[in-house]
């Protein structure tokens, strides 16, 4: 039991930036999963990937002006982040290159100027920062900020949850009997956004999008039903999280590649043992096949 204790309880009872961190990712986990399973079944993964690194100009000018402050680089790579999403699809209404490519167009090309403009200023320290985030140095700013993007996105989600999980569904029959159809589609780009720029104070642009996507991936294989679906994805966060803490406090690793590759595991295993993984589809295929 004691050992235990050391283990598990001991990091987050003894030590305040380990409480930080980890009340600062299990809200990223309550507000973020459930957005990456509106993501993954509308088929928009990859332009949640591309979002993630869309914010990093507007975050790099913020740093730019004033340094490391939550928000300078939080207002900077929101307004970066709307930019992208409604230029990607103006390009992609008003030409004939499709909204996948020109959101690939723009992240490549804010990934590369974000890049140049933290260099600009900072050191190779503070471009990692920005990159790959610091859970572990969370403070008040960053965690109300935290808190306030949860709370904005779980009330959207209740008040829109049946418009968002009919356009998932059933796109076109939503658009013939509501016109809520465009409405809740920015809605939904504006949360994307939000928690995006959330997960950015915590896990960095490069990472963000691992906390939005990995849970909510490894839950499909669980469930079809999209209420359980976000529960299921919230869950596996947490325990993410709370692992990828504990194992880059053990074992002095980074925190962000820690918490995402606990994910990660978990997304390998729902593969294989999930109800809707690999084995559970070849045990079904052979009773098939034996009946």
């Amino acid at each position: 039991m004691l050992f235990l204790y050391d283990y598990l309880a001991a990091p987050f009872v003894d030590f305040a930036f380990m409480q930080r961190a980890l009340v600062g990712a299990l809200m990223l986990s309550v507000s973020a999963c459930p957005v990456g399973v509106f993501l993954m079944l509308r088929r928009m993964s990859l332009a949640g990937d591309a979002m993630a690194h869309a914010i990093l100009p507007g975050a790099a000018v913020g740093f730019l002006l004033y340094g490391l402050q939550i928000v300078p680089m939080t207002l900077g790579g929101l307004v970066a982040g709307v930019v992208v999403a409604l230029g990607a699809g103006a390009v992609s209404r008003v030409t004939i290159q499709k909204e996948d490519a020109s959101l690939a167009a723009f992240y490549l090309i804010s990934l590369a100027l974000g890049v140049l403009i933290v260099s600009l200023r900072g050191s190779n320290v503070d471009l990692m920062h920005v990159l790959f985030g610091t859970v572990l140095a969370l403070n008040d700013d960053a965690l109300t900020l935290i808190a306030a993007i949860t709370a904005v996105t779980l009330a959207a989600l209740a008040i829109f949850w049946r418009a968002l999980v009919a356009e998932c569904l059933d796109p076109l029959f939503l658009r013939s009997v509501s016109r809520l159809g465009p409405p809740v589609h920015f809605v939904f780009l504006g949360l994307v956004v939000l928690n995006l720029v959330g997960g950015f104070q915590a896990l960095g642009t490069l990472l963000s999008v691992g906390l939005m996507m990995l849970p909510a991936a490894a839950a499909r294989f669980w469930t079809s039903r999209v209420g359980p679906m976000c529960l299921l994805a919230i869950a596996i966060g947490a325990a993410s999280c709370i692992s990828g803490l504990l194992l880059s406090y053990h074992a002095s690793l980074p925190s962000g590649p820690a918490i995402i590759l606990s994910a990660g595991v978990v997304y390998i295993l729902s593969i294989l043992a999930g109800t809707r993984g690999v084995l559970a589809m070849r045990v079904r295929h052979h009773s098939h096949r034996t009946a």
